[in-house]
């Protein structure tokens, strides 16, 4: 019986050390104040583009955005909530089992003690011990009784110690009791501020709406735009292809060439030391005819020998690559967007918000195929091995075709889309395809 009541103290002890962990709640605490962080950066751009006369797409997004980042200050204040729940569960659980365990000691120490009280006259210790049949008997029943003085002992420190852990999970149940009151009241204001939040955007929608016309024939003009870009990213990789087939043809030609000259240098050598002066035989050696032989056909004719290390490392970077702009907001997604106007607008790059004037900025080595003036915007288009990345929308753009550029090297500075705000298209493409721009840039 003893035995039972200490390894269910042991358990008892060691739940309780288990379940008082907070680390789960710290990294709630952290994900937390980084939300809160992500929206004070999101009001202060939204904020700063309360300058403009009438609602936009920027200001829609960054709403939607400070809305989504609300719901998930509250999921985590919810997360919190059943974290502080389960505590108390666990603890209330922990009295209970304190409870049922201070019962069972007490019932086993009042025994102990009647039974001492009946045997505590010193005729029953000596007469117990001198009845003993033998001397080592007798030493038995010597230690029998100190051992069973000692239980009694322990029985108690037990039952005091129990007594202490209770104490101490009450008083954990009461602090846990009053977390999540405080818990509480986050939630309380923080779901205010939401339900603020989504009446905002509900009436910045509203607005959008009222702009219906107007919106059209900025999206016209948008798809007009993008129509443009799309024709000068698919002209500068033809141009890009038939450069290097032409360098191909005429790297075959010089190698022809050079291998006709090797064989004819080669002839002209064994017609000098292979005729021999013999009286009565003349012996002619006949150079053998070389093929030269073919190169492997390319996956790619952008590919050479120059920039197929270029295209491999452009590839193993998928999902690493560095965004354009230190610091924007995505406005439209590659594919199919929904607008707030109800319209569904589909696209083959990413439009990226930043403050006009920001500095644009190559996401990766490559060479300039073309910097070309769109409208009243300039398009900088870039190769890296057989892939393209196109950066649309550009003002004061310092490089020029042909030049080598380096990842984060400046290319130019954000220019004003049609809402009036800085704003970038960012496309990724090669010969066959074009890419979703998100997938190859590193999450933020």
């Amino acid at each position: 019986m003893m035995k039972f009541i200490l390894s269910t103290l042991a358990c008892l002890i060691l739940a309780f050390v288990v379940v008082a962990q907070p680390k789960s709640r710290e990294e709630l605490e952290k994900q937390r104040q980084q939300l809160k962080r992500e929206i004070e950066e999101t009001e202060k751009l939204l904020n700063n583009n309360k300058t403009q006369t009438k609602e936009n797409l920027l200001q829609y997004n960054l709403i939607a955005k400070k809305v989504n980042l609300q719901d998930r200050v509250i999921d985590n204040i919810n997360k919190d909530l059943n974290m502080l729940d389960n505590s108390m569960f666990m603890i209330s659980k922990d009295v209970r089992r304190f409870d049922l365990l201070l019962d069972t000691l007490k019932q086993e120490y009042a025994k102990s003690m009647v039974y001492a009280y009946k045997n505590r006259s010193s005729y029953d210790f000596l007469n117990f011990i001198f009845s003993a049949a033998n001397f080592n008997d007798a030493i038995k029943r010597i230690s029998y009784l100190k051992s069973y003085r000692t239980y009694r002992e322990m029985q108690g420190d037990n039952i005091l110690r129990t007594q202490e852990l209770r104490k101490k999970r009450i008083q954990d149940l009461n602090g846990t009791k009053d977390q999540k009151n405080e818990v509480l009241k986050v939630q309380s204001k923080e779901m205010a501020l939401l339900e603020t939040q989504r009446k905002e955007k509900d009436r910045v929608i509203a607005e959008l709406k009222k702009q219906g016309k107007q919106l059209n024939k900025q999206i016209a003009a948008k798809q007009k735009q993008m129509q443009k870009v799309n024709n000068a990213i698919a002209a500068a990789i033809r141009a890009a292809q038939e450069e290097a087939r032409k360098e191909a043809m005429a790297k075959a030609a010089a190698e022809k060439k050079r291998l006709k000259e090797e064989a004819d240098r080669i002839a002209k050598a064994n017609a000098s030391t292979d005729v021999k002066v013999n009286a009565t035989k003349t012996t002619v050696t006949t150079v053998p005819k070389t093929t030269p032989t073919p190169a492997p056909k390319a996956e790619s004719v952008l590919l050479n020998s120059e920039n197929t290390a270029l295209n491999a490392s452009f590839e193993k970077n998928r999902g690493a690559l560095p965004w354009p702009l230190d610091r924007g907001i995505v406005l439209m997604h590659y594919g199919s967007n929904s607008l707030p106007s109800g319209t569904i607008m589909d696209v083959t790059s990413v439009t990226i918000s930043s403050e006009i004037g920001s500095i644009v900025k190559s996401v990766f080595d490559g060479t300039v195929t073309a910097v070309k003036p769109i409208e009243d915007m300039i398009v900088v288009i870039i190769q890296h091995g057989r892939y393209f990345t196109t950066y649309s929308n550009l003002s004061g753009v310092t490089v020029q075709k042909g030049q080598s550029i380096k990842t984060g090297q400046p290319l130019g500075r954000v220019a004003a889309n049609f809402d009036g705000v800085g704003a970038i298209d960012f496309y990724i493409s090669n010969e066959t395809s074009n890419y979703d721009p998100e997938k190859w840039l590193k999450r933020r």
